[in-house]
């Protein structure tokens, strides 16, 4: 008989067990009950600035989703605010981040245009893919960016695109906060999280600078020819590291530097057409930084080759100009050097149907901040000019290739015109025909710009994101631009300094979001409600059906107090 009772023991617990399993499995599955998407997601940069914080200062996050649309008086101290960059108000935004009010968090949609991995983007400024109110978009984004790289932001700032999955969120977002009640704990809605590590500061990063070299003809009784430096910074500084290529600034004066010496690779390989002036070509790092790599570069080279530079001609930012080039100096227009370089390139650009300006900008030699490259040269004395579609110097961080800066907004024929432009100039200069009008790369000749090979390396610069402090020394981009100065110039090497100065950079640049649709509190306890009645009706049914109404009866009934014998 006790085995029997043992038995439909075992029955009822057997019976009751897989429910009791899928109450829990309920329970723990009721707040996250659906997994919406998962997106890319691109963080705010963060650094320092001697010592003093900017960008966004946190990367973790966990928090529920609201829109722009928001109840008034809501608390948004863990809300992540979704704004798509076509409804963004600037000044709620700059309201937010002066008085430091709380918040969860920012995520920002920006248009496909700016998403340098579209492949439907490129094709410069006349592609049909750009959409109406493309430029008044631009000037937005480059007002956020420039708002968000000089705050300090307390919590996490994340980039991502619109798409199907982040616009269909969006809207229910907005439905349910047309409602009035935004989503909480206890009204559910929509939950973002990211989870990484908090950023730690990048120690020793490291800048690359690449040097390549095209000698000149010596004949007999020349010690030392004369220099002419071509150089270009090749790296950006943007919102945010992941996304800033840089498509003009500075990778249309990169590619533009990689064609010139192509050109002129055609001339030196080639005794009699050699020039007698040797072609030093500099790829620099750190430019966004005070020109950091530059400076650098040039305590590294050696005394009497700095001493034989003629003059540097430093490229940036020439890939969206229209008809016009400007030509920043340090010395006066009045100087010897100077007027002979800005006489050679206006005879040039009137040929070529454009203009060039000239600009002189003093520098303060005890000061660091230097606005253009040139200003690296002009502190050991060395005449230098810089070419540059921008008529006036930007502040610091400004015009460093950020978001705004894709391959939908640069034109190859920009670069093509600024390449023949300086191509041309240089080479009257180098072979004496200044007074002469003779092209020398004349299109349709065997020394024409290459229309294919500046498109092309635009394209590469246009989907390599290139800050700095996250661009390894041995990353493939900087191993493919040295590469490149091999097959046309000598004696290339790689410098590798340690970045220092006034900057301080933060790792955790790209994550993963994922985008949870979760339920209310309400909802939940109405589930455990109705869960536990069945479970109850359940259980007492299967005691019943097995052990009878008394046995039922006697589960719920105090157990008779038992004696204890004293002696």
């Amino acid at each position: 008989m006790a085995a029997s009772k043992r038995a439909r023991d075992r029955h009822v617990m057997d019976s009751v067990y897989p429910v009791i399993e899928l109450l829990f499995l309920l329970i723990a599955c009721s707040e996250l009950c659906d997994a919406a998407t998962v997106v890319d997601v691109y963080r705010l940069i963060q650094y320092d600035i001697s010592g003093v914080p900017f960008g966004s200062r946190l990367a973790g996050l966990n928090h529920h989703a609201a829109s722009m649309h928001f109840p008034p008086s809501s608390d948004l101290s863990r809300t992540v605010l979704i704004i798509p960059l076509r409804e963004l108000n600037i000044s709620f935004v700059k309201e937010y981040i002066s008085q430091r009010q709380p918040l969860g968090g920012l995520l920002f949609l920006l248009p496909q245009m700016f998403n340098y991995e579209n492949k439907g983007g490129g094709g410069g400024v006349d592609s049909n893919h750009l959409e109406h109110g493309s430029e008044e978009l631009r000037n937005v984004l480059n007002e956020l960016e420039q708002l968000l790289i000089h705050s300090n932001i307390p919590y996490p700032v994340y980039f991502t695109f619109e798409d199907g999955d982040t616009e269909a969120v969006l809207a229910d977002i907005k439905r349910n906060d047309a409602t009035g009640q935004p989503a909480t704990a206890t009204t559910g809605g929509y939950k973002l999280v990211v989870s990484v590590s908090e950023p730690k500061k990048i120690v020793s990063p490291t800048i690359t600078n690449i040097q390549g070299w095209l000698p000149g003809l010596k004949t007999d009784g020349d010690n030392q020819l004369p220099t002419i430096a071509i150089v270009a910074s090749y790296d950006t500084f943007g919102a945010s590291p992941g996304l800033s290529v840089g498509s003009d600034s500075n990778g249309s004066g990169a590619v533009a530097l990689l064609e010139i010496a192509r050109l002129f690779s055609i001339l030196y390989s080639n005794p009699n057409t050699r020039g007698r002036y040797n072609l030093l070509f500099g790829l620099t790092s750190g430019g966004p930084y005070n020109y950091n790599g530059t400076q650098k570069w040039l305590r590294s080279v050696d005394q009497r080759l700095r001493e034989s530079i003629d003059y540097a001609i430093c490229l940036n930012s020439v890939g969206s100009w229209d008809n016009e080039l400007w030509i920043h100096v340090s010395k006066p227009p009045e100087n010897a050097y100077i007027k002979q370089i800005f006489e050679g390139f206006s005879n040039v650009a009137e040929e070529l149907g454009v203009k060039v300006g000239l600009k002189h900008k003093k520098i303060n030699i005890s000061n660091p901040r230097v606005a253009w490259e040139h200003e690296q040269f002009s502190k050991l004395r060395v005449t230098a000019a810089t070419i540059s579609e921008l008529s006036a110097a930007p502040e610091l961080l400004e015009r460093t290739g950020g978001i705004v800066d894709s391959r939908n907004f640069v034109n190859e024929t920009s670069v093509i015109k600024s390449v023949k432009l300086i191509a041309e100039s240089l080479a009257r200069h180098i072979y004496g025909f200044q007074e002469k009008n003779i092209q020398i790369f004349a299109d349709n000749s065997s020394l024409a710009v290459n229309s294919f090979y500046v498109k092309s390396w635009l394209e590469l610069l246009s989907r390599t994101p290139r800050v700095a402090p996250f661009l390894p020394k041995n990353d493939p981009f900087i191993l493919a631009l040295k590469k490149e100065l091999e097959d046309h110039t000598h004696e290339v090497n790689m410098q590798h300094e340690v970045f220092d100065g006034m900057f301080t950079f933060y790792d955790s640049s790209k994550a993963k979001l994922n985008i949870y649709q979760v339920a209310s509190v309400t909802f939940d306890l109405l589930l455990l409600l109705v869960l536990g009645s069945y479970l109850i009706v359940l259980f007492s049914i299967l005691v019943i059906s097995t052990r009878g109404l008394d046995d039922l009866i006697s589960l719920f009934r105090r157990p008779p107090s038992r004696k204890v014998k004293t002696a």
